[in-house]
């Protein structure tokens, strides 16, 4: 079992870059003032849960117990017009990535393992971007 003394990953900025050169990102919705990757971003003091995300967001949220809704708040953004992209563990087995991953986003599954921040050594578990991309109006009464 692995554990780790946070749940909070910064995002490695190289992979990021190529992610914002494809996807040209308007605002951070989880993120810490000294990790930001937008000029607009939401705090933990701002709870990024609460807001309204529109535009294209940017979503490395923490991983732990609060995943799964960040994971519904995204998805459930893109019903509403925004697109989101997050990095996420590849928790393929989890409640939330079926409910809201699966079928209902584009998956990137991530070729080896990421270094974190400033972190050393590379994370112990896969990673996978998922867009949510806005959903048509034929799209949600299919739904």
């Amino acid at each position: 079992m692995f554990s780790s003394k946070t749940d909070l990953h910064a995002t490695p900025q190289d992979f990021f870059n190529e992610l914002n050169s494809e996807f040209t990102f308007e605002t951070d919705v989880c993120a810490l003032p000294e990790n930001h990757k937008c000029s607009i971003f939401f705090t933990p003091e701002m709870d990024g849960l609460a807001q309204d995300w529109r535009g294209v967001c940017w979503m490395n949220p923490p991983y732990g117990r609060t995943i799964g809704e960040w994971v519904r708040k995204a998805y459930e953004s893109s019903l509403n017009g925004a697109t989101v992209v997050g990095l996420l563990p590849a928790r393929t087995d989890t409640k939330w990535f079926h409910e809201y991953c699966y079928g209902k986003a584009e998956l990137r599954f991530v070729k080896g393992r990421l270094k974190f921040g400033d972190a050393t050594n590379s994370a112990p578990f896969p990673s996978v971007v998922v867009i949510w991309r806005p959903v048509t109006q034929s799209e949600k009464e299919a739904a």
